[in-house]
């Protein structure tokens, strides 16, 4: 064991002073908070207040599988939209197990959010219009990348991409069947804000048949 790395890593402790959360701060509509606190993450300029952790299930090897994905709307209901390659690792577990996990990270502001909920594809039509906002040469990528399939020569990529783009030369490149975006729909809400001590303020909000349940948790 590298004990200079273990006594780095042990020494790194900050403590969290920033800001308080409780139930009167935290009210009781969990989309509410949530979009407070996402345009405070903007406005405090974290590199990339978008950026989720989005953890999905295989139901063949029976494990997790987690990765950063970006999202690019939030609707008022408070569903976040994603996109990514349909026949991408993500895509397929997805699609025998439409759920996910889901975790902002903020930590210029010392919180976090953590989700749980079901997951559907947007209508086409969504997924084309945020298509056509894309860099070209993102639209391009989208046709040629075989999501999380192994690479067996390099060149084959840069050389399908070149082809792509000579192909759709002076036009518009269309959305490929097979790229579009999801829907993660949240019914269960975690939200913590670092405190002293490591005694952090943890609130969740479950969903019932009559609304929002909140409650807090121990640190």
């Amino acid at each position: 064991m590298d004990s200079e790395l273990n006594s780095q890593i042990q020494s790194k402790r900050d403590d969290f002073r920033s800001n308080v959360l409780d139930d009167h701060t935290a009210g009781d509509n969990p989309v509410e908070l949530f979009m407070r606190w996402f345009k405070e993450a903007i406005a405090s300029e974290e590199k990339e207040p978008n950026a989720i952790t989005l953890a999905t299930f295989n139901p063949q090897t029976q494990l997790p599988n987690v990765r950063i994905v970006y999202v690019r709307e939030i609707l008022e209901s408070g569903e976040w939209c994603f996109y990514t390659n349909y026949n991408s690792c993500k895509g397929k577990e997805l699609l025998h197990h439409p759920f996910a996990s889901g975790l902002f990270f903020w930590p210029l502001l010392e919180r976090q959010v953590r989700v749980q909920g079901s997951v559907k594809k947007v209508d086409p039509a969504i997924s084309d219009t945020y298509f056509r906002t894309r860099p070209r040469e993102s639209q391009v990528g989208a046709w040629v990348s075989k999501q999380s399939e192994k690479i067996i020569d390099i060149e084959d990529l840069y050389m399908g991409v070149y082809a792509l783009a000579q192909q759709f030369e002076d036009q518009e490149v269309p959305r490929p069947p097979h790229w579009g975006g999801y829907l993660l729909i949240p019914e269960y809400y975690e939200f913590w804000q670092g405190r002293p001590a490591r005694l952090h303020d943890r609130i969740i909000f479950e969903k019932t048949p009559s609304g929002w349940s909140r409650s807090r948790l121990m640190p």
